[in-house]
């Protein structure tokens, strides 16, 4: 079993934006949607390696702000009709903290 870490609170990242942590050596972007929910991925986009992290969060999804490709939060995945995955982390809530697995 991997350790949970606690890398900040939920407060700490705006609504429909995102927050950087580092964690074990990688850059891990920190999303939260309108309704609360928190999607950790690499910071990188799998097109160009763009940081995700300074994309528009909208809906479930963030939008690379170098060429537009828009990821789903959930699954890393590309939306069509772009093709890839940004690596995602377990990440869970509790009592406003938040909370990534090791690797």
């Amino acid at each position: 079993m991997k350790p949970w870490i606690a890398v900040g609170h939920l407060s700490d990242i705006p609504a429909q934006g995102a927050r950087v942590v580092e964690l074990d050596g990688r850059r891990i972007a920190l999303f939260r949607t309108a309704d609360d929910t928190v999607h950790a991925l690499l910071d990188r986009c799998p097109h160009k390696g763009g940081q995700l992290s300074q994309g528009m969060v909208c809906g479930q999804r963030v939008t690379c702000p170098l060429h537009n490709w828009s990821i789903d939060l959930a699954s890393g995945e590309a939306v069509a009709p772009d093709v890839g995955r940004a690596a995602t982390l377990p990440v869970r809530v509790e009592a406003g903290a938040i909370y990534l697995e090791s690797a």
